[in-house]
């Protein structure tokens, strides 16, 4: 499907005025006034909601032409996810990962 540039701009210019509308009517509108309990406590759990959301489809999806997932995504996945849940941390859960993706990568290469 070939869009004309007219419609393509038509779609990014679109798209901007909602990403403002949608970030102006938090932080324009919400910005002087403290949030209640509730929603700072929910609001906590974004990263931690993103973040998978992110990475999964990348890990659990086969790479084109493949019919599983590349099992070096995986065992990083579960290593970065065990380190984790074992130390809390996420910087050295993502630094492991880094780290066994890289050995993995180069012994399995």
């Amino acid at each position: 499907m070939t869009l004309s540039q007219p419609i393509i701009w038509l779609i990014v210019i679109g798209l901007g005025i909602g990403t403002f509308a949608l970030r102006f009517s938090f932080l324009g509108l919400l910005g002087s006034r403290p949030l209640p309990a509730w929603a700072l406590r929910l609001l906590r759990y974004t990263p931690v909601a993103v973040l998978p959301g992110l990475v999964a489809p990348r890990v659990f999806l086969p790479p084109e032409g493949a019919t599983t997932p590349d099992p070096t995504l995986l065992a990083t996945a579960l290593v970065t996810l065990a380190l984790g849940v074992w130390t809390k941390n996420a910087i050295w859960a993502m630094l492991s990962g880094a780290a066994t993706l890289t050995v993995l990568t180069l012994l399995l290469a």
